[in-house]
């Protein structure tokens, strides 16, 4: 693209990087990904925070996947591609967790795995419910105490007490920006971005963001990083029209349901939360997460035909999808499968998950040569467009490892997870 000529909108974003620095980083889409990358980058003490920079379009922080998916976390249970950064990420939770109390802040728990497979007949296994089913079994347990059964279900443990752990992805996302913009970084939002320029040497040097009132503003940018889940795929074409490169990610929809429950009380929590994943006979599979503050996240309805909106916000929530989890809340979560009358329900929720036809994500820079047109980045630490996206269900999980390497693979350093299976596809 050609040069910018237009001058900056607003000389506030002037006082963001000092003329004698040549290093700025934009992230497009500031969910728990990128949040994730800017904590990790504003504390590795190779990058200025002031000179890092958050764009996020909705006019709702975390209206996604990052506020509304379950939080379940786990070490290992994950294809050989993802298994160093499933490793690398879980051990990233419990150490944040110690470090900044997560128990209280984000609700960050050990947890137990527990498979759940209704009636005694055969039943085909889909999802994460089939990995759950045969992943590290120990012994036939009753399951937790919220958890309504019936003879015949089947009912497993999996795994060691604490061998999982879960959070709520929303206050982590949270903890994560308010850190963030405490060390320096700079939100913009809402803000869209929707172009890219260069230097008189054809170099990536700045990203333009348009905010709701129409205003434009130029931001400095010699490193670009898409985080925008579902949406990077049009972000990529929005800012590169020229490439001819399509970044393969597509959009997962997926509904849930937040309740409380008298069976799981504040005395409960301090034996760990629980996740619970089901095949029920019609084959569809629920799965369920206790969470520290006495709630239930119960999701499982997907559905990958339902078009991504142009914003989060824009989600509209189907009321149908809604009662097929009120009936799975009635038939496990009820006094005797079939009173709810004191249930409460907190939130119904709908989220879009980033998917890869491979089943794994994408982490990596993008070469010069695949941007389009005549624009180039700058060499070394300075310079370079990088794309993460597409962890499915396991954004939360991977979050934590993701940035981390993300921010190591900004500053060209040696990744802390072998992510060589996470290229483009």
């Amino acid at each position: 693209m050609a040069s910018d000529s237009l001058p900056d909108a607003s000389r506030v974003y002037s006082t963001f990087v000092d003329t004698a620095d040549s290093r700025s980083t934009v992230i497009i889409g500031a969910g728990i990904i990128g949040c994730a990358t800017a904590y990790y980058l504003a504390t590795s003490g190779n990058t200025r925070p002031d000179t890092i920079h958050l764009i996020e379009a909705s006019s709702e922080l975390f209206a996604s996947a990052s506020g509304k998916a379950a939080g379940f976390i786990a070490p290992d249970w994950f294809e050989p591609a993802t298994s160093s950064l499933g490793a690398l990420s879980f051990r990233l939770h419990q150490e944040l967790a110690a470090e900044h109390n997560g128990l209280d802040r984000w609700g960050y728990s050990p947890s137990r795995g527990t498979s759940m497979i209704e009636g005694t007949q055969n039943i085909e296994v889909d999802s994460r419910a089939r990995l759950a089913a045969s992943h590290r079994f120990v012994s036939d347990q009753d399951g937790p105490a919220w958890l309504e059964r019936r003879t015949g279900d089947r009912v497993k443990t999996l795994g060691e007490d604490g061998s999982v752990a879960q959070a709520d992805p929303l206050r982590l996302s949270q903890f994560l920006l308010r850190e963030s913009k405490l060390k320096g970084v700079r939100l913009h939002h809402p803000a869209k971005a929707i172009r890219v320029s260069t230097d008189d040497h054809g170099d990536l040097s700045a990203v333009r963001i348009e905010q709701k009132s129409g205003a434009q503003h130029r931001i400095p940018c010699t490193r670009l990083l898409l985080t925008a889940g579902a949406w990077t795929r049009s972000v990529f074409e929005q800012l590169f029209p020229s490439s001819s490169l399509k970044v393969a990610v597509s959009q997962l929809a997926g509904h849930s349901l937040v309740v409380r429950s008298p069976r799981w009380a504040k005395e409960h929590e301090s034996k760990g939360c629980d996740a619970v994943f089901t095949t029920m006979r019609s084959g569809f599979s629920p799965e369920i997460f206790s969470r520290i503050g006495g709630e239930i996240y119960i999701a499982g309805v997907n559905d990958p035909s339902l078009p991504l909106p142009d914003l989060a916000t824009d989600a509209r929530i189907d009321q149908t999808s809604i009662e097929e989890l009120k009936k799975v809340a009635q038939r496990l979560l009820g006094q005797d499968g079939t009173d709810v009358s004191d249930l409460e329900v907190v939130q119904e929720g709908l989220c879009f998950r980033p998917v890869t036809d491979s089943g794994v994500p994408i982490l990596c820079r993008i070469p010069d040569d695949q941007l389009g047109g005549r624009i180039e980045t700058k060499p070394g630490a300075d310079g370079g467009v990088f794309v993460a996206t597409g962890h499915g269900p396991w954004g939360i999980s991977h979050s934590l490892g993701t940035g981390k390497v993300m921010a190591e693979m900004l500053e060209r350093q040696q990744p802390s997870a072998d992510i060589s299976g996470l290229g483009m596809q």
